[in-house]
């Protein structure tokens, strides 16, 4: 059967492959495009777990919210490189992903990968192999938060595609909600309160600090004090509600929180590749390996 330019059009269209691609195809197919597509399918998923082991660390933090506020995903999908993460069919593929997971509400990862993503019915695993085919790196969903309050607010903040917060408020305002969470983008707290605060991080800090004072030489009474005064400190420094608001430094966010006579519920904090190992590439060490190897 004769391959017309129409047909590897078409072939193009319902799969999004280049034209050598598709024309390969649909000379191994014999013209047959149905046959054409899962054939290829079946080599790009190949192509897919070839590059399921290379470093994925960067990408795009998602964040979206139902119409009524009460509901929020925060989503990190990782790239091999900034420039695909900006890509659109990436793009398309995070926002689309980012919906289906609010709706769905899935309990974790493994019930995520198995949604069904598109009118197809694929799931979202099929759906993220036949990307990483297309595109040609290695795509990978890292981690996601769901967050509901029926009883409140939930306020979201994005700094551009790579840090994002939601923050959950009782009482309050959408207002005051999204002004939190851009402050835990901002200062990072490592929990809501020092009550939150792990005890084996407050004992490891203490005796710290409990060193450092008794290095000074000072009366027993003297220390005591000074370490209480740096652990107070210190807490407040990693703690929401100890820490000076970003937007007036003044006024901490436990004062701002109380006198808005609302509660902070709980808060999630996200970073792209934040503990991802990334390789180093040395560019004059690989030229000359390769100068030694000719």
């Amino acid at each position: 059967m004769a391959i017309t330019a129409a047909l590897v059009k078409e072939l193009r269209e319902r799969t999004g492959s280049g034209m050598m691609e598709c024309k390969k195809a649909l000379v191994a197919s014999n013209g047959d495009i149905d046959a054409a597509i899962e054939a290829m399918r079946k080599s790009g998923l190949a192509k897919a777990d070839k590059k399921s082991d290379r470093i994925a660390a960067e990408g795009v933090i998602s964040i979206k919210t139902s119409a009524d506020g009460k509901r929020a995903v925060m989503i990190e999908i990782n790239s091999e490189t900034d420039f695909v993460a900006k890509a659109e069919d990436f793009i398309n593929f995070v926002n689309q992903l980012s919906m289906t997971v609010l709706d769905a509400q899935p309990a974790d990862l493994e019930a995520l990968m198995a949604l069904a993503l598109n009118d197809a019915g694929e799931s979202v695993e099929v759906v993220r192999q036949t990307l990483v085919a297309k595109i040609g790196e290695n795509i990978q969903i890292r981690r996601f938060e769901l967050m509901s309050n029926d009883d409140g607010v939930i306020g979201s903040y994005r700094h551009g595609e790579r840090i994002g917060a939601m923050v959950s408020l009782t009482g309050g305002d959408e207002a005051l909600a999204k002004d939190l969470a851009m402050h835990v983008a901002a200062s990072r707290p490592q929990a809501v309160s020092g009550d939150d605060l792990p005890a084996e991080l407050l004992a490891k800090e203490r005796d710290i600090v409990v060193t450092q004072a008794k290095d000074s030489g000072k009366p027993e009474a003297i220390i005591e004090k000074m370490v209480d005064g740096r652990m107070k400190k210190f807490v407040n420094e990693i703690s929401l509600l100890g820490q000076s608001f970003i937007k007036d430094p003044d006024v901490t966010v436990e004062k701002l929180v109380n006198q808005a006579n609302a509660t902070v519920a709980g808060f999630k904090f996200f970073e792209v590749g934040e503990g991802i190992e990334k390789k180093e590439d040395n560019f004059a060490e690989e030229v000359m390996a390769q100068a030694k190897g000719n």
